[in-house]
């Protein structure tokens, strides 16, 4: 007989406890291989696809795709020693290995359902046997059949995957009752875009116009504050409620520094970023004012100085705004510095970053002049201790050596934690910056 087991929605690290479903990648009565992902999750850190530890046949699902369901709590079972499908070869259960024959007619008995389980928890921590693509198996219930886990005639089904990367446009279709399937996407190789979606919803919503209602009390929409944007809001309350912050600003001439990046991309090699330039100088100013690469421990009471930086940048995403961590950024140079930073920014747009990459930091520098502003005034990335801001880079009037030239001019603000320095600390990492951005040749004193 086969054994029943419960896979429960594991921790997936750095301190998250619940996680929404978007998406079933198998359901009940299909065959599933030790490792093969079961269910892709929203975090409020990332998306993630969790693979099952049990080899066998899916019985019972927890949840439809929306719901929210804490750590521990059930996601499917799955009964082990089951009957796999016989026949032809597309009736197979899939498997690690296709060369095994056994494999392929059966799956795990009682007695090695220990050996079928590996207790792996993300797709990338497996066993090294390869995972099985997704084949969506209906069983045909059989005369006499006792239980589901003991048909044997299945048919299969092979649906294409919906061309669709967002969660977002998944999660707008989905809310608004559309068949992403039926839709055709605008971006390149058919991808479907939000605005897909959107104009999908417009037209699904025209209707012919009508004698106005009487008049009602208004009621507002109600978003829920839950995933990523619940996340977000609970680390900014937390920073505003237990940080002392404070912001310094100042001016600075950049023409120098696009001057030099302008050199460097001209004599070969990957392309360098201005963000890449500017991580650079935030690692030699804090090897300056290490107080500023530091947590506050409340509890000991004491100010805990940090022995590497760890970098987070802002990116804009379709899920919101993310803080992707570049690690041990102060011992990366800047064409290393430029290639993580692309990296982390793609798969932030692609939605793929681990909870590994979105934690961890110790200070974060915040572009936010991609957004067409000059200034604004940070809100500290608890548990850290500072964040500087930049604004846009544009031409400006300035006094350049005793005369009135036109510029490229740059804000740069910075807010800091009270707790752990005073002004004049502050200040001076600041004022640093400022200097390395005027005259890029500094760092040559730090490198």
């Amino acid at each position: 007989m086969p054994q029943v087991l419960e896979f429960k929605l594991p921790d997936l690290g750095e301190g998250l406890t619940e996680a929404e479903i978007v998406r079933w990648l198998v359901e009940v009565g299909d065959v599933v291989a030790v490792d093969q992902p079961v269910v892709e999750v929203e975090t409020a850190k990332a998306m993630v696809e969790v693979p099952c530890p049990y080899g066998g046949v899916v019985t019972a699902r927890f949840g439809e795709e929306g719901t929210e369901l804490p750590v521990g709590s059930p996601l499917l079972t799955v009964a082990v020693g089951a009957a796999a499908p016989s026949g032809g070869p597309d009736s197979r259960a899939p498997s690690a290995s296709s060369a095994s024959s056994a494999s392929s007619t059966s799956l795990a008995s009682p007695a090695s359902a220990e050996a079928e389980s590996s207790g792996n928890v993300l797709v990338g921590y497996g066993t090294g046997a390869a995972v099985a693509r997704r084949r969506r198996i209906r069983p045909v219930a059989a005369a006499g059949s006792a239980a589901v886990a003991d048909t044997a005639v299945v048919t299969v089904e092979t649906d294409g995957p919906v061309p669709v990367i967002s969660p977002l446009v998944r999660r707008l279709a989905r809310e608004n009752g559309l068949d992403l399937r039926a839709l055709k996407g605008s971006g390149p190789d058919g991808l479907i875009l939000r605005s897909d979606v959107e104009g999908a919803i417009r037209g699904a919503k025209e209707v012919p116009v009508q004698a106005p209602a009487p008049a009602v009390a208004a009621v507002g929409e109600r978003v829920p504050l839950r995933g990523m944007r619940g996340a977000v809001a609970d680390k900014l309350s937390r920073s505003r409620h237990e940080i002392p912050d404070a912001t310094c600003w100042v001016d600075a001439d950049a023409t120098e520094l696009m001057a030099a990046r302008t050199s460097m991309n001209q004599a070969g090699g990957p392309p360098v970023s201005v963000l890449a330039l500017l991580a650079r100088i935030c690692t030699a100013a804090l090897a300056r004012f290490p107080e500023l690469n530091s947590t506050v421990d409340m509890a000991s009471r004491e100010i805990v100085r940090l022995p590497g930086v760890n970098l987070g940048f802002a990116a804009q995403t379709e899920r919101g705004l993310m803080v992707p961590v570049v690690r041990d950024a102060h011992a990366r140079n800047v064409d290393e510095l430029s290639a993580e930073f692309a990296r982390l920014t793609e798969s932030a747009r692609a939605g793929s970053l681990t909870p590994a990459e979105l934690t961890g930091g110790t200070f974060t520098l915040n572009n936010y002049g991609v957004f067409g502003v000059d200034g604004s005034t940070p809100i500290i990335n608890h548990p850290e201790a500072a964040m500087l801001g930049v604004g846009r880079i544009v031409p400006k009037p300035w006094v350049h050596e005793g005369e009135l030239a036109v510029r490229k001019v740059v804000q740069l603000s910075l807010t800091f934690d009270h707790r752990v320095c005073d002004g004049g600390t502050a200040g001076g990492f600041l004022r640093y910056v400022a200097d390395c951005v005027e005259h890029p040749t500094l760092l040559l004193r730090t490198l």
